[in-house]
């Protein structure tokens, strides 16, 4: 019986470190694939919500205008990885890549915690307007898409 269990603690450790090497190994995404927006709002409908509401959406645009607007030139989706791109999927692409990725999201860790301690001070008109000038800009990408096929 202890055979079986020591057998069995040994294939389960090796299959999660043989599952933890293929992760660290996987291509990643240029944008992020938690750069995307659910839902897009009109005036109206934003005018009935909360400004608790629209606080987090206003937040969840800033997050994914940060995440992908330093990145059009290359690409405009999430999901991209720099092999899709032709960019050599080394070494250094990948240390480039993920200081990137730290710095964004030491950016957007300062930004969201200002955001919260300041924005609930906001006229709920000026949350509204900026959430739908947001909305704008990242349905622009597509136009921007439409641009660069040309």
């Amino acid at each position: 019986m202890k055979g079986k269990i020591i057998l069995f603690s040994a294939f389960f450790i090796m299959t999660t470190a043989a599952v933890s090497a293929q992760a660290k190994n996987a291509p990643r995404s240029i944008i992020s694939t938690t750069a995307l927006i659910r839902k897009y709002h009109d005036q109206k409908e934003l005018s009935g919500m909360q400004k608790g509401e629209l606080l987090e959406l206003y937040i969840e645009r800033i997050k994914v205008l940060v995440k992908t607007l330093p990145y059009i030139a290359l690409v405009t989706k999430p999901g991209v990885t720099m092999a899709d791109l032709g960019i050599p999927d080394d070494g250094d692409h990948k240390k480039i890549l993920d200081n990137q990725a730290i710095g964004t999201t030491t950016f957007l860790d300062t930004t969201v915690e200002f955001q919260r301690k300041m924005m609930p001070y906001s006229d709920k008109g000026n949350l509204i307007a900026a959430i739908l000038f947001y909305e704008n800009t990242l349905k622009s990408l597509h136009e921007f898409n439409d641009l660069n096929e040309m």
